[in-house]
């Protein structure tokens, strides 16, 4: 046994866990060097708070995946265990004895991802099977968790998650996505339940579901990893990190209690961003990104951003998560000295709150959703059959209907009015093979006498022809386009997203150039936004 655990406990090259597919968006495998970032975080983090002391040398301290997968979390933290515990426990099978059983567990949130996870950690489906690298266990599970649970039903939701009766309310056998780390009204008994011993755990690690799919889609299905955020540090581990898509940096669908919780709390220390999530998950595009966070429970302090955006050198720096005037936080740590130039500018030179005066605000001329009161799916005739008709813009293209079907805007429909598309091109973060982001879709300028569906969004409405084309000029920058980019992580883009851009005089145009010299913008911040914004596509109007 101690040569079969001193060969499977090496260094595996190729490793299995780099090829395996994902299961879906939702629920993506974390890739093992990934993986070693969050443990080196980790070790950082121990050392800080214990003298320098090794975390991996420590025989005390109790890991737990509480959304195991691959099983890529405990098997890397087994591995450090190995070697950092070789001269306290010299014993190959000793060593590995002890850590299997008292330091590293995880809950699956599957079965196939329980025995996937116990492959990877006991190097067998069975704990306790003659090819398990562990010795000590009786039970086939050993330390790696799963029982089917079920949802609890209060109405048509689930008490715990949110999820929809009639979509995972599934027959005995089916997947319902009822994860056990999150469906308990007191988690300590629940673990203390699963491994048969009330359970004080030092470090909590994983990268949870994303969602639930009960008919939305993508970033408008509902939110769950924030749950199982919220109950690890419930459980008041030493040091908490997970992986997690990045939308609730904005808030969104569910999110907005959890982005204040998070961005106040003074215990993330550490949080590193990669606004485009297939730079560490490849093929997988999550809309806004992905991001991990480290948590320290017994040293509160100023957090770290590391910005990893596409393409660059990843960029530190120490500040507050949440800026004064601020509900978002801003993610690019070069986009922040920008911000904090035009607030300035636009509030008579002083620095500090990101915060437009409200005469200021572009988003307050940016219309809401249907601003006619049209939906996606109208289908207006394909010619005009009345003097009086209007012009629709709809998703097929265009197409005319009567003034009596407009329910709402009614005081636009003779104005000149600047479009654009509700959904932006890419998420953001998302980047063309240049690096760069589009951020707007079909965007333009429409006459008097038309409108469009909610495909389509007003950036304003003008008297004359001439300022409806100065504001388009104005849309059509990069440091317009920039300043949504940075405000907004969905693809589509609600009017919050256009509340870090001011107004300016339409009575002429504008470019680039006389912006850029307007907010005194030095010649690297230039640089930075040309870098990340496409320029708009002459067909775009």
């Amino acid at each position: 046994m101690s040569a079969q655990a001193s060969f499977t406990l090496r260094s595996r090259n190729p490793d299995v866990l780099t090829c395996i597919a994902n299961l879906s968006n939702d629920e993506v495998f974390t890739p093992p060097e990934f993986a070693n970032r969050m443990l080196d975080t980790l070790a950082e983090a121990w050392a800080a708070n214990h003298g320098g002391a090794n975390l991996w040398a420590d025989k005390t301290v109790r890991f737990l995946d509480p959304c195991t997968k691959s099983g890529v979390f405990l098997r890397e933290i087994t591995s450090r265990l190995n070697e950092g515990l070789s001269q306290e426990i010299p014993d190959l099978q000793r060593r590995v004895d002890h850590i299997l059983t008292q330091q590293v567990f995880g809950i699956g949130i599957t079965q196939l991802t329980s025995l996937l996870a116990r492959r990877s950690v006991y190097c067998s489906k069975s704990a306790n099977g003659e090819h398990s690298i562990g010795s000590s266990f009786a039970t086939d599970a050993g330390n790696v968790w799963f029982q089917r649970m079920k949802h609890t039903w209060d109405g048509d939701r689930c008490r715990f998650c949110g999820a929809s009766r009639s979509v995972f309310e599934r027959a005995e056998g089916l997947e319902n996505h009822a994860y056990a780390f999150i469906h308990t009204a007191n988690l300590k008994t629940r673990l203390a339940e699963i491994f048969g011993d009330a359970m004080q755990f030092d470090v909590i690690i994983g990268n949870p579901p994303y969602q639930l799919d009960d008919g939305g889609f993508g970033a408008s299905a509902v939110p769950i990893y924030n749950k199982f955020v919220e109950q690890a540090k419930a459980l008041e581990p030493r040091l908490l990190t997970m992986v997690i898509p990045s939308r609730w940096f904005f808030g969104g669908r569910g999110l907005e209690d959890f982005r204040k919780s998070m961005l106040s709390d003074g215990r993330m220390r550490r949080l590193v961003d990669y606004p485009d999530s297939r730079d560490v998950f490849q093929g997988v595009d999550v809309a806004g990104g992905i991001c991990y966070f480290l948590w320290d429970r017994d040293a509160p302090g100023e957090c770290s951003v590391v910005a990893c955006e596409h393409g660059q050198a990843p960029d530190e720096m120490v500040r507050p998560l949440l800026e004064e005037g601020a509900e978002i936080f801003i993610r690019s740590n070069k986009a922040l000295p920008i911000l904090r130039k035009i607030m300035a500018a636009e509030n008579g030179g002083l620095y500090g709150r990101l915060e437009l005066p409200v005469d200021k605000r572009f988003d307050a001329q940016v219309s809401a959703q249907k601003p006619f009161g049209l939906r996606t799916f109208f289908r207006g005739a394909d010619r005009e059959s009345a003097k009086n008709d209007v012009l629709v813009l709809q998703s097929r293209g265009r197409a005319w209907t009567s003034r009596s079907e407009i329910t709402s805007g009614h005081e636009l429909v003779d104005k000149w009015k600047v479009f654009t598309s509700k959904s932006s091109s890419e998420h953001a973060g998302q980047v063309d093979k240049n690096g760069q982001r589009r951020v707007l879709s079909l965007s333009g300028v429409i006459p008097p006498g038309s409108v469009v569906t909610e495909t389509y969004i007003l950036l304003g409405a003008f008297d004359s022809e001439d300022h409806a084309r100065n504001c388009f000029s104005y849309v059509a920058t990069k440091l317009f386009r920039f300043l949504i980019a940075i405000r907004s992580s969905a693809q589509d883009l609600a009017r919050s997203a256009y509340s870090f851009v001011p107004k300016q005089d339409f009575s002429k145009a504008w470019a680039d150039d006389e912006l850029f010299a307007k907010y005194g913008l030095t010649g690297d911040e230039i640089s930075y936004i040309e870098r990340l914004i496409r320029p708009m596509d002459s067909a775009d109007e």
